[in-house]
């Protein structure tokens, strides 16, 4: 499954992996989302709510997205965050990993506030 994330600034694809976090918020979308910067990284409140599921991390990759149960938000790790310890980046808690963007450069210019919008990636 393939989404495309879009801001003022361009879009990037995304490759979600088989999850059933991942199948619902393909299902939902399109969704957009007002974005929230956490450091390097931008999450926004979405219209699923479920709760962790396997494969759950903390620590990231450069390029992971992920789902957080706490503020039932879609995740994208593009750096380090506030609460990492290492070059890595750092969810707040357990999330949810459903994926990777297969580029980060446009999402250091998201400010607060933006307009976000996930949709389904149509070849």
């Amino acid at each position: 499954m393939k989404l495309k994330i879009k801001t003022s600034q361009g879009e990037v694809i995304a490759e979600l992996n088989d999850t059933k976090t991942s199948k619902m918020i393909f299902e939902n979308l399109p969704i957009e989302g007002r974005a929230n910067v956490w450091g390097e990284e931008i999450y926004f409140e979405i219209p699923v709510v479920t709760n962790l599921e396997e494969p759950t991390k903390q620590e990231m990759e450069v390029g992971d997205i992920a789902y957080w149960p706490g503020g039932n938000a879609f995740c994208i790790f593009f750096g380090k965050t506030p609460a990492s310890t290492s070059e890595k980046p750092m969810a707040i808690s357990d999330v949810t990993f459903l994926g990777r963007v297969d580029r980060m450069d446009l999402f250091k210019e998201v400010k607060d506030g933006d307009s976000i919008v996930l949709e389904r990636n149509n070849p």
